[in-house]
């Protein structure tokens, strides 16, 4: 296919703010988009009974983990291909692309054929009982048939994304995501000739949608005309590629599984302090996970704009970039944030009228939405070590922000003592604050993660990207010709 063909949002020219809005806008969709088709889903599941609306909640830890695993192998995709096509080798992008296939496929079938073996054990370590695991197991059942789908979406979607082109992905998400909700209350509940399955039919529903949207993927990367091609005779094994997929994403993987483990345990802590505290935390979460879907969308924007740059050796333009992002997303943030503290009653009171949630939502707005920018520009930044391939420094980030200025901070702030987990050993923490300490908490992480980030980013270690030398500048090699071409 000629070059003036394939189609990209080039970061290693031009100004660099409106090539940014162009890469991450489509991400933010995709995002919001994949949200709403989550809680659709939940309704028609809802209307099943609250065995099955619990069984489908079980599952999303679990469901979680499995992203994460492919969203750490992607993580490497993007910084590979991204520094490849801004270094002019697309040919060796391409490589990266089916290499990405085979490992995607490799990593999903054996997870899904373990998960598939010891299913009903797995279900039981997990506390299900009763109809909950009944109906949990009806639905993990299809969910485990479609994780090479799913991982094999992500592979598409991350093969583009480091190309420059993240419209094409949002378009098969939103197409899916609708055929999604249209197809759930048919195999739900049994609309006309189908009969009711339950959360079988909701993870049905989701194999569908899955099914349809990895197939126009591969047909899209086979097919060519986004800078990148999945080419048939690629999918041999390169050992070369593969050892940077796993090195370079493994660090992500964890980063993924360590978030979650978090957010777990940070609702934990909230839970002694009673339903009010409870609600008005999950009600807040809910509020800030939409400054994440935008510092997240332009975090993964920042990879790709970083990747190009230093394949093109560039880096000081890779550093413009990430300054750019950071400091436009944290300005949307903080206009965002002061809404929400002019306003707190009534954006608490968009998700519930009690006086006492609302109550406590105003204390969680008026403690943690000032520092929504820092999380933000803190997204921002990791991306842009994730675009050099330096992903371990994104996950140190994420486990500094977490698990040293969050945790403890949280534990000190909100308890007077604390139980050693799996002891009888008592600790006197000192004077507490109550709940409003785990609200404290959330706001120290994340200006004392930002300030560290920052700090990490102008050492400059990051520079150098991931690709050899002997790997840039176009390709002298010419592919095979693909049955297609």
């Amino acid at each position: 296919m000629p070059e003036t063909e394939r189609k990209r949002v080039d970061m290693t020219s031009g100004a660099i703010t409106p090539r940014l809005a162009q890469l991450a806008w489509p991400l933010v969709l995709g995002n919001l988009l994949q949200t709403f088709y989550n809680l659709a889903d939940m309704f028609w599941v809802g209307r099943v009974g609250p065995d099955a609306v619990a069984a489908v909640s079980l599952m999303f830890p679990l469901s979680w983990m499995f992203v994460s695993t492919a969203m750490g192998i992607t993580a490497a995709t993007i910084a590979l291909v991204s520094q490849y096509v801004g270094a002019g080798n697309d040919r060796r992008a391409d490589r990266v692309v089916a290499q990405t296939a085979l490992l995607t496929v490799a990593v999903s079938t054996t997870l899904a054929a373990l998960g598939w073996t010891f299913r009903h054990e797995l279900l039981t370590l997990m506390g299900a009982e009763g109809a909950v695991f009944e109906e949990s197991l009806a639905y993990i059942e299809v969910i485990f048939f479609a994780l090479p789908l799913t991982f094999l979406f992500f592979a598409f979607r991350s093969s583009l994304q480091g190309a420059g082109d993240t419209k094409t992905a949002m378009w098969l998400v939103l197409i899916s995501a609708g055929l999604n909700v249209v197809i759930d209350p048919f195999l739900i509940l049994g609309w006309g000739p189908f009969p009711a399955m339950g959360t079988r039919g909701a993870a049905w529903a989701t194999f569908i949608a899955r099914a349809f949207a990895t197939a126009a993927g591969v047909y899209i990367l086979l097919r060519g005309g986004f800078r990148v091609k999945l080419h048939l005779q690629d999918l041999s094994p390169d050992v070369e590629i593969l050892k940077k997929l796993v090195g370079i994403g493994y660090p992500a993987t964890i980063d993924g599984w360590a978030r979650s483990f978090a957010a777990v345990v940070m609702a934990a802590f909230v839970t002694p302090f009673g339903v009010a505290a409870i609600a008005a935390y999950g009600i807040g979460v809910r509020l800030m996970s939409v400054s994440w879907t935008v510092a997240g969308a332009m975090g993964q924007a920042t990879a790709t704009g970083v990747g190009q740059n230093l394949g093109a050796q560039t880096p000081d333009r890779a550093a413009r970039v990430t300054w750019v992002g950071a400091a436009s997303t944290m300005g949307l943030l903080f206009a965002a944030a002061a809404l929400c503290v002019a306003f707190p009653e009534f954006m608490i009171g968009i998700f519930i009228d009690d006086p006492e949630v609302i109550a406590e939502g105003v204390y969680f707005l008026w403690i943690i939405a000032p520092f929504w920018a820092f999380f933000g520009g803190t997204m921002v930044v990791q991306g842009a070590f994730r675009g050099a391939g330096q992903t371990k420094v994104a996950m140190a980030l994420s486990f500094l922000s977490r698990w040293i200025f969050r945790v403890p901070v949280a534990i000190v702030l909100a308890f007077t003592t604390v139980t050693v987990p799996g002891t009888a050993i008592v600790l006197d923490v000192g004077p507490s604050i109550g709940v409003w300490g785990i609200w404290t908490a959330f706001s120290v992480g994340a200006l004392a993660s930002f300030v560290v980030a920052v700090l990490w980013f102008r050492l400059g270690r990051w520079t150098e990207g991931v690709i050899e030398d002997e790997h840039r500048g176009p390709a002298t090699e010419e592919p095979e010709m693909d049955a297609d071409d």
